[in-house]
C-alpha cells in the first residue's frame, strides 16, 4: 500500500531537473542504487505511478528525488513542476538491480545518473570512492546534473561527453570504444544506466573491450 509523504522543499536543479525533499516513510529500506514507485496524492494522479531512484542515503531523515520533467508529456513530471512544500507525494514499493560491488567505471546518459548519486554519496561517506570513474553523457553542459558534486569528489575521474555542443575541457560526441578504453585501469566493474538506446550500444562498446557480462551492473529506465 502507497504512503503519503509531504513535500519538504522543490527546486530546479537544471532547467528541466527537480530536486524534491520528502519526508521518509516509517519502515522504509532500500539500498544506494534503488528505486520507487512514486505517484502524486491529487485527484486523478494518485494511480499514475513513475518509477524514480532515491539520490538520499537510506540513513538518512529525509528522502529525495533528482527528476527530469517533460513538459511536452503533459504527464507526472510536468505536473510534478505545480507541486510545492506541503503537497503530498504517494511512496510505493521499492526495487532495482543497481547495487555496488566494488570499485569501477560508472557510465550514465542523462537522468540515469540517479541511481549512481546515491552510490557516489555513499562511497563518499564510507571513504571508499577509490579510483572510481564516472563517465557521463548529456545534450549539453546545461543537462549535467550535480556537475559540482561530481567534481569536487572524483576530479580528474569525472569525464563529461556533449553530443550536442563542444565546450572545452569536455568531451564531444558519444560514448565510444574508446572513451571507455581511455579510463580502464583494472577496474573490476562496469555500472551502467540511461536511455536503451545508450545501453545497447555501450553494452556492445564494452563487449569489443572483452567487458564480460558477469562485470557489468546495469539498470534500464
Amino acid at each position: 500500500m502507497a504512503l503519503a509523504v509531504k513535500i519538504i522543499s522543490i527546486e530546479h536543479l537544471t532547467h528541466d531537473v527537480l530536486k524534491i525533499v520528502a519526508e521518509k516513510p516509517n519502515n522504509i529500506a532500500y539500498n544506494p542504487g534503488q528505486a520507487v514507485d512514486v505517484s502524486i496524492n491529487k485527484a486523478g494522479w494518485e494511480k499514475e505511478l513513475r518509477p524514480f531512484t532515491f539520490t538520499s542515503l537510506p540513513e538518512e531523515d529525509q528522502i529525495e528525488f533528482n527528476i527530469k520533467t517533460y513538459t511536452s508529456h503533459k504527464g507526472v513530471t510536468n505536473e510534478l513542476l505545480s507541486l510545492k512544500p506541503g503537497d503530498e507525494l504517494l511512496i510505493g514499493d521499492v526495487f532495482g538491480d543497481i547495487a555496488y560491488k566494488g570499485e569501477g567505471i560508472f557510465i550514465a546518459g542523462g537522468a540515469g545518473i540517479t541511481p549512481f548519486i546515491a552510490i557516489l554519496k555513499h562511497l563518499q561517506k564510507s571513504q571508499q570512492v577509490g579510483n572510481s570513474k564516472l563517465i557521463f553523457a548529456n545534450k549539453t553542459k546545461a543537462d549535467i546534473i550535480d556537475e559540482g558534486f561530481f567534481k569536487k569528489l572524483l576530479g580528474s575521474n569525472f569525464i563529461n561527453v556533449l553530443s550536442d555542443e563542444k565546450t572545452p575541457g569536455y568531451e564531444h560526441g558519444y560514448i565510444t570504444a574508446d572513451v571507455i578504453k581511455k579510463q580502464i585501469t583494472g577496474h573490476d566493474y562496469f555500472y551502467l544506466c540511461g536511455p536503451p538506446p545508450m545501453m545497447d550500444a555501450v553494452e556492445k562498446h564494452l563487449a569489443s573491450l572483452g567487458i564480460t557480462s558477469d562485470r557489468i551492473v546495469k539498470e534500464a529506465f
